[in-house]
């Protein structure tokens, strides 16, 4: 027919046309090629950086210690003593609880083993030290106001009937008081609940101040 070439040669221009056009679209300034698999809403080789939020659980301030209390002050205590439940056997004290009661209206601390003297009459230089053996380690323990914290003191016990007798050989001693000092927290000058302080050999074995009360 006549008019076969026009109408192929118009269908190669139109081709062409539509080449070119897909091919401007598809190389627009600014455009990057994709690769396989990458996000199309992220360019590629980017990095997307992210404020650093401080964390919600943290406290501020909270990595500084609390003050520590002060040692109790010897007028800050209240001291009684009784007879203790596990003891040696034998007729004498054989052991006795100390308790100390924090008065001041604030929290204290309290720290090491007891010295221990048997009261002298009418003057401190008259008292009597028994000699003590340490049992058990020492730590700081915080006494609440109103709290208590407590030592035990272990006698030599006193053995027999009447005025009794040591194995030692030696002669009993009685305290109708005993003077307890704690370091840093004054000496104490107390009786028993009930009846005097009866031991062997002024020797004592006590336990560090504890707020756990012993038997």
């Amino acid at each position: 027919m006549r008019y076969g070439h026009g109408v192929r040669r118009t269908l190669v221009t139109m081709a062409a046309v539509a080449l070119a056009a897909v091919g401007t679209a598809g190389c627009q300034p600014g455009d990057s090629e994709v690769g396989a698999g990458g996000d199309p809403g992220q360019p590629s080789g980017s990095t997307t950086s992210t404020p650093s939020t401080p964390d919600a659980s943290g406290t501020p301030g909270s990595d500084t210690p609390a003050p520590s209390a002060a040692k109790c002050a010897a007028d800050a205590l209240e001291v009684a003593a009784r007879q203790a439940a596990e003891r040696p056997q034998g007729t004498g004290t054989g052991a006795a609880v100390v308790t100390f009661t924090n008065v001041s209206g604030t929290p204290c601390v309290l720290e090491g083993h007891p010295s221990v003297a048997g009261a002298g009459n009418g003057s401190p230089e008259h008292n009597s030290p028994l000699t003590v053996t340490p049992s058990g380690s020492a730590a700081p323990v915080t006494v609440a106001a109103g709290g208590k914290a407590w030592v035990k003191l272990t006698f030599v016990q006193v053995q027999g009937e009447g005025d009794g007798y040591c194995a030692s050989g030696a002669d009993p001693l009685t305290y109708p008081t005993l003077v307890i000092g704690l370091p840093g927290s004054g000496a104490h000058q107390v009786a028993l609940d009930d009846g005097v302080f009866a031991e062997c050999d002024n020797t004592v074995t006590v336990t560090a101040v504890s707020t756990t009360e012993p038997a």
